[in-house]
């Protein structure tokens, strides 16, 4: 039988062990899995998840240390990793496909459009608040339900779908924004037309 949460929580305040061991196997697979709806790499994944235990352990002992919703505390500390890690990256960073959206047969140009759209949409999320990053994370990446989400994040279902409602609106309007960004740049790009902004026409 699973132990409670909060008798988890009190056992680990006393750096029990098997308290912190039952806390690592029960959330370590879900926290891995929600960095990496964020970063879209998997050793990254790893390591912020690994940073979001280390964090646990140092503040235990502290006024700091959750006290009831031990897993929506993991999961804020994720996102705030994840964020920091996004606000450190230059622009042009190359991020990792999910192998599962990109098979073996595709082309190496529809390898790259779905690179593009990945970079895109992580490029879009880290601009929403973070409590909108969290219930899009969790309701699209995690398909996790409302009222879990709701549960996790400590707000009723009304303030969790009033989120997911701005959020997505938000979203819509930065993708829509990148997409007029990224024509744009790519005019004149194609094979034998020459860049706007080259010497074309002078000549040698």
């Amino acid at each position: 039988m699973a132990t409670n949460e909060s008798v988890l929580l009190e056992r680990a305040r006393e750096y029990d062990a098997q308290a912190l061991a039952e806390i690592y196997d029960r959330y370590a697979e879900s926290i891995y899995r929600y960095a990496y709806r964020f970063v879209g790499d998997a050793s990254l994944a790893e390591d912020l998840t690994s940073e979001v235990f280390l964090k646990l352990l140092q503040v235990l002992g502290t006024s700091r240390a959750p006290r009831t919703q031990l897993q929506g505390w993991l999961y804020r500390v994720a996102r705030n990793l994840a964020v920091d890690w996004f606000r450190q990256q230059a622009k042009g960073v190359q991020y990792s496909l999910n192998e599962e959206l990109t098979p073996d047969g595709d082309s190496p140009v529809t390898r790259l459009e779905e690179q593009q759209l990945h970079q895109d949409l992580r490029e879009a999320i880290s601009k929403l608040t973070p409590s909108q990053q969290q219930v899009i994370v969790l309701r699209f990446g995690e398909g996790r339900k409302i009222s879990e989400i709701g549960r996790m994040m400590g707000k009723s279902e009304g303030s969790v779908k009033l989120m997911q409602y701005r959020a997505m609106k938000r979203l819509r309007k930065l993708l829509e924004k990148q997409g007029k960004r990224g024509n744009e740049a790519q005019k004149g790009r194609n094979l034998g037309e020459v860049p706007a902004t080259s010497s074309a026409g002078q000549e040698h």
